[in-house]
């Protein structure tokens, strides 16, 4: 038997488009003398609806595309994904059908569960043949891998051919990429077929003759998660119609892994980078953002902040307060902390947004994870953005990502070993000075594992305070040894540093994360539909309490 895996990118909620491209796939697995043709599930609707699920008309819809599928499947049997309305309290199902010269039959279902982010493929065991049929509708990363399909094989001593969606799709907020692949399990549980990631096409198998088992590619952690942003942000670019994209460089290492990226996936000549100095900003940083512009050969700009900042501190202290609850004679005072948030928002409020429109773009968010954790952001500053790309990787994935991109992609320097190796700062006033040292209050070495720990293992100050009191803090949350007893000394300032990170955790940096930019979901954890939370705020279990006073008294 010749079977072809579909890798077909999928429109959700078009079911039009698809049953087209499925129609025009049938014809091109009939002329490949394929004598069956998978694929994926929901491939007439997608997953990811919200609330069309709920409309009986789509679901009506769906069913009559489903018979156009089956009249397609003339001399070739079609096993492609649907949906269709239940009794049950879930209200849809996943089906996976069978059609063959105009008769269609439903072979497996589950329920759709709120279309959750994650399932197990819908499988099917070919009557009389020792294969399997697996076809998937999960985003990156899957969670159904390849290790349990390899053992499901062993165990039935069948092939499995496996199918998984191809595109782009939403809730909202958080952007799933799907990558498409095709695999192939020999009845002893090798895998002997593997498609590129992110590509349509077709893999025709011929069961007779599978081919031999492939040897596993070694490569760096972070070149998977490289390929799904690439794909994703050329995706969504292409889905809001935007061709061109404006980014803000500081000199750092997020806006310039940011640059890097959209430079690779949509072109030097549809990129412009603005560098916006103010009085702060190091010469050193100045000319490591001028020499990653130069690097990456795109269209790059200098717009200082300095004189606006002061003009709008002037102005707001000069102008006087009025109305019947004013004091005589009040004005605002501008401290230095509102000082460095008012440049946050004039480099993006006023500038990028200009820019961007003057330019015909839009401008990036180039956030990371552990500054989203905790907040450490401005809002309608350097927290704006048509789309945070970085949003769900941690400090050191972003360091990695500029490393694999410039050995990896673009096999120069592009983003300049200065920019890996200086401290990470926003330089928002003197107590950030690069030159001398100084940078963020997060310690990434450290930080981005202990927020890990909230944000990805639902660990709260209880287990943290737990293992450190037993000493293994560094093994649970995987950071380096020593780390702990290097920035803490004692059991006093590591409380009060776990007590503050958890507060803005769990308080004011939700309110932030409502108020962020769509992003993409890398680590299937993702702030947005994948960490749902309310505006609730820290609490303190007793077990916590009462370690924290036992440590206190030692």
């Amino acid at each position: 038997m010749k079977i072809a895996l579909i890798s077909m990118e999928v429109a959700p909620g078009r079911p039009d488009l698809n049953a087209a491209s499925m129609r025009a796939k049938i014809a091109e697995a009939k002329s490949a003398h394929a004598d069956l043709a998978l694929f994926p599930a929901l491939s007439l609707s997608g997953l990811f609806l919200g609330g069309v699920w709920k409309q009986a008309a789509f679901l009506r819809d769906l069913a009559d595309y489903a018979e156009e599928i089956a009249a397609a499947a003339d001399g070739i049997t079609v096993v492609f994904g649907n949906a269709a309305q239940t009794d049950s309290c879930t209200g849809v199902r996943r089906t996976l059908m069978e059609a063959r010269d105009g008769v269609l039959h439903e072979v497996a279902h589950s329920p759709l569960h709120g279309a959750a982010t994650h399932f197990s493929p819908l499988l099917y065991e070919l009557p009389n043949e020792n294969i399997i049929l697996a076809a998937d509708a999960s985003p990156f990363p899957i969670c159904f891998g390849a290790q349990t399909l390899a053992e499901m094989a062993r165990t039935k001593r069948k092939s499995i051919f496996y199918i998984n969606t191809l595109g782009l799709q939403d809730k909202g907020k958080t952007v799933y990429a799907f990558p498409g692949r095709a695999y192939a399990y020999n009845a002893d549980g090798a895998r002997v077929l593997m498609s590129p990631a992110y590509t349509e096409g077709m893999t025709v198998v011929d069961t007779e003759s599978m081919p031999a088992p492939l040897t596993a590619a070694k490569e760096s952690p972070i070149a998977p998660k490289y390929r799904m942003l690439h794909y994703a942000v050329q995706k969504f670019l292409e889905r809001i119609h935007m061709e061109r994209v404006v980014i803000g460089i500081s000199g750092g290492i997020d806006s310039a892994v940011a640059a890097a990226l959209y430079v690779d996936a949509i072109g030097a000549d549809k990129v412009l980078l603005v560098n916006m100095p103010s009085q702060f900003n190091s010469a050193t940083t100045k000319g490591l953002a001028a020499q990653l512009a130069e690097n990456l050969g795109c269209r790059h700009m200098i717009v200082p902040i300095e004189e606006s900042v002061a003009h709008t501190v002037q102005q707001l202290t000069d102008v006087p307060i009025m109305g019947a609850a004013a004091r005589e004679g009040e004005h605002l005072t501008i401290s230095s902390f509102v000082r460095e948030n008012m440049q946050a928002r004039d480099r993006s409020g006023r500038v990028l947004s200009a820019v961007a429109a003057a330019w015909g773009a839009g401008f990036t968010c180039n956030a990371n994870k552990a500054e989203s954790t905790v907040g450490y952001a401005t809002l309608y500053g350097d927290q704006a953005g048509f789309l945070s790309a970085l949003a769900d990787l941690w400090k050191h994935e972003v360091y990695a990502l500029a490393r694999y991109l410039n050995t990896e992609i673009y096999k120069c320097e592009v983003v300049p070993q200065g920019i890996i190796d200086i401290v990470p700062s926003a330089e928002l006033s003197d107590a950030q000075n690069v030159d001398e040292g100084k940078g963020d209050p997060i310690r990434y070495l450290y930080h981005d594992y202990l927020f890990r720990a909230f944000a990805e293992n639902n660990e709260t100050p209880e287990e943290i305070l737990a293992h450190y009191a037993d000493g293994n803090l560094e093994v649970y949350i995987g950071c380096a040894a020593g780390l702990v007893a290097d920035y803490f000394p004692t059991a006093e300032e590591f409380i009060a540093d776990l007590e503050r990170w958890w507060g803005l955790y769990t308080g004011m940096a939700v309110a932030k994360r409502i108020q962020s930019p769509p992003l993409l979901s890398v680590s299937g954890r993702a702030y947005g539909s994948d960490h749902p939370e309310s505006q609730i705020g820290a609490y303190e279990t007793i077990r916590y309490r009462a370690l924290k006073e036992k440590l206190l008294q030692k």
